[in-house]
C-alpha cells in the first residue's frame, strides 16, 4: 500500500510564501515523476508543477518565476516552494506521483494525496 501525505498549507497574505511537502510511504520500489496540482472551487484541477526522476521540471505559466518544485529521493518527498503568492493561487493543492511497486507484484500507477488548502488573502 502506498500513501501520499501533503503538509504545509495554510493562510498567507498576498506576497507571502509557503512551502508544501508531500511524503510518499509504503512498498515503494521506484518513484518516477512527481508533481503538484491545484483546484479552486468551481474550476477543474490543473497542473501547477512537476519534476521527473532526473530533475527536469515543468511549470504552469501562471506560476513561473514564483514557484519552485524540488524532490528529495532519499526521503521520497516532493516540495513546492511558493513565493510572491497571489489571491489567484488560492486552491486545494494535491500531490501526485507515479510509483512502481514490486510487492506483492509488479504494479505501476499514479497516486494522489488528500490535498492541502492554500488561502491567499489580506
Amino acid at each position: 500500500q502506498v500513501q501520499l501525505v501533503e503538509s504545509g498549507g495554510g493562510l498567507v497574505q498576498p506576497g507571502g510564501s509557503l512551502r508544501l511537502s508531500c511524503a510518499a510511504s509504503g512498498s515503494i520500489f521506484r518513484i518516477n515523476a512527481m508533481g503538484w496540482y491545484r483546484q479552486a472551487p468551481g474550476k477543474e484541477r490543473e497542473l501547477v508543477a512537476s519534476i521527473t526522476s532526473g530533475g527536469t521540471t515543468t511549470y504552469a505559466d501562471s506560476v513561473k518565476g514564483r514557484f519552485t518544485v524540488s524532490r528529495d529521493n532519499a526521503k521520497n518527498t516532493v516540495y513546492l516552494q511558493m513565493n510572491s503568492l497571489k489571491p489567484e493561487d488560492t486552491a486545494v493543492y494535491y500531490c501526485n506521483a507515479n510509483i512502481l511497486t514490486l510487492v506483492p507484484h509488479y504494479y505501476e500507477r499514479t497516486y494522489w494525496g488528500q490535498g492541502t488548502q492554500v488561502t491567499v488573502s489580506s
